[in-house]
């Protein structure tokens, strides 16, 4: 039994041996260094939760952060009420503005939708133009380009002229393909299961 067990600790070790050559290699191919775009969409719950949690990570390592809000217009929720208690303790590391009217079916008015989503790429533009901000996230910012408040081409090419080492998370369901193409790192969360549907309230 004994020599079973060595042969089995053996071939993991190799296996293991064998995964940190690839890893390393790859670790090592990995040269540039520059901020990147990140898109979280699709239909599964957690895509600002996930952006919210690099931004406690990016805070942790002291970085200016700065979060803009689209289409939302609650200002209660968990997150925004944790994070502007941090706010309020270090006003240099950390910016949050909820800038939305609230969601399309909610307001049916689009062009108030639309002078909300104006106003906040605007907040917006004066972080994607700052060098000391580090991370910028445009939370539910997918649905401002989905019905056409502002133009997707200027709106990339704001993000393309940024500082070179300024990070950008973006959120929302049905990321335009012209966003997704221009991102570095897209992530489409898909929804197996959700309470809500069993009846559960949210």
């Amino acid at each position: 039994m004994q020599h079973v067990k060595d042969e089995k600790d053996e071939r993991h070790v190799q296996r293991m041996q064998r995964k940190k050559a690839v890893i390393d290699g790859k670790i090592a191919a990995a040269t540039a260094e520059r901020g990147v775009v990140l898109i979280n969409t699709g239909n599964g719950k957690g895509k600002s939760s996930a952006a919210f949690g690099l931004v406690a990570r990016a805070l942790g390592h002291g970085f200016k952060v700065a979060v803009v809000q689209f289409v939302k217009t609650r200002s209660d929720t968990g997150e925004q009420g944790f994070f502007a208690r941090y706010a309020a303790a270090n006003p240099a590391e950390l910016s949050w503005h909820v800038s939305g009217e609230g969601f399309t079916w909610e307001t049916q008015d689009g062009e108030r939708d639309a002078r909300a989503a104006a106003h906040g790429w605007q907040i917006a533009c004066g972080y994607l133009a700052d060098p000391a901000t580090t991370l910028v996230v445009l939370d539910e910012f997918t649905y401002v380009l989905k019905y056409g408040w502002l133009d997707t081409t200027k709106v990339l090419a704001t993000l393309a002229q940024r500082p070179h080492m300024q990070h950008v998370i973006v959120t929302g369901r049905a990321a335009p393909d012209a966003l997704v193409e221009a991102a570095d790192t897209v992530t489409d969360m898909t929804m197996v299961k959700h309470a809500f549907k069993a009846g559960v309230k949210a």
